[in-house]
């Protein structure tokens, strides 16, 4: 975007709060699916500015938080094996797995690349025919159209040595989740803006009329979530439930039609273990079989692994929204983003990196 700074106005920004302040009545609960949307919240002290009793919960919006740890040690099982290649995302080497993490492992030998698109991936494959190239695909919908366009590259340039590590995961389902879980305490939802401008915002229709919860399609700057609270909480106030768009300026209730195409060409949906949650009916999505060959859990065989969670960590409480990070006995002290025992604390879109980097130390947000 080229200008933002109409989206971070101060006075602007006092104007919404006031008015938040006169609409709200009681003291809801509304949560926000994206990390990228908590850590503006966290960043800018909104959540700390909200009328009293009133409670943002912070959801599992990150996708390097709820990448499986069975996924993790898949791939650095994968990339101690000589001659492979393992890219991924910067994120994603820090993340801790059951007995190390990616980066340790390239610190010890293991050819362990960051790059910045699919795409790069499939070029160092086409460069290397003589190494095994593999690509720790993450993500919600938002990376899927850009995977998918790599593989079907891939397939054109008639690469027999690329290879994807996929571990997508879908929105909808897990709101579906939270909602079915009988200690939810959401009223209403902010829908990740990036997710809806690729599939569009159909797909939570059926969602807020089943659980008669209002969705807000809401952006990642501070005016943004002002505005999209200010729409939840007058839905809230007035007893509707339904989708609206706070984001019109990128999202379409139609999303990207050709992005969604390019994703159904590749990809089925599947079930998927989400990290610290737990296996969700499908929430995730798989190479379809024509795509398989480029399956690298497949070509590998890295079945029969034992994934072990840090017992220390409240990771998946976190991702919940059940539990603060500032209500884990190791967050600050014994994790911290240098030395992360879980996830959340890895990405700047987990909910206790955002919670560090503001230097939050207690749970006033939670008030």
């Amino acid at each position: 975007m080229k200008y933002l700074d109409e989206y971070r106005d101060p006075v602007l920004a006092r104007r919404l709060l006031d008015e938040l302040r006169d609409t709200a009545t009681r003291p809801w609960r509304i949560m926000e699916v994206c990390g990228g949307q908590t850590h503006t919240l966290v960043r800018q002290g909104i959540d700390e500015l909200l009328p009293v009793g009133m409670r943002m919960i912070h959801g599992p919006g990150c996708p390097v938080c709820v990448t499986p740890l069975e996924t993790l040690d898949r791939a650095m099982d994968i990339a101690a094996r000589p001659g492979v290649i393992l890219t991924s995302f910067g994120d994603m080497l820090r993340v801790p797995g059951t007995d190390t993490d990616l980066l340790s492992l390239r610190a010890r030998g293991a050819d362990v690349r960051v790059v910045y698109a699919p795409m790069d991936a499939v070029r160092i494959a086409a460069d290397h025919p003589e190494r095994e190239v593999v690509f720790l695909a993450v993500g919600f919908e938002t990376t899927a159209p850009a995977n998918a366009t790599a593989v079907l590259h891939a397939a054109r340039l008639g690469l027999t040595n690329f290879s994807m590590l996929v571990s997508h995961v879908l929105v909808p389902p897990a709101m579906t989740a939270l909602l079915d879980d009988p200690d939810c305490e959401v009223q209403a939802f902010l829908a990740a803006g990036h997710v809806c401008a690729v599939m569009g915002w159909h797909e939570y229709e059926p969602i807020a009329a089943r659980y008669r919860v209002p969705i807000v399609v809401t952006g990642f700057e501070p005016l943004d979530l002002l505005e999209g609270i200010l729409m939840a909480v007058r839905q809230l106030e007035s007893g509707r439930h339904e989708v609206e768009n706070q984001y019109a300026r990128a999202v379409r209730r139609s999303g990207n039609t050709r992005a969604q195409d390019a994703v159904r060409t590749v990809f089925r949906v599947t079930d998927r273990a989400w990290r610290g949650i737990g296996p969700l009916p499908r929430s995730g999505l798989e190479l379809i079989e024509e795509y398989e060959r480029f399956d690298a859990a497949r070509r590998f065989d890295v079945d029969g692994l034992r994934p072990q969670e840090d017992p220390e960590c409240i990771a998946g409480a976190v991702l919940t929204g059940a539990r603060l990070p500032t209500d884990c006995p190791a967050y600050g002290t014994r994790c911290t983003p240098r030395h992360p025992l879980g996830a959340p604390m890895v990405s700047t879109e987990g909910t206790c990196a955002a919670f560090h980097a503001a230097g939050r130390t207690s749970a006033r947000s939670s008030a």
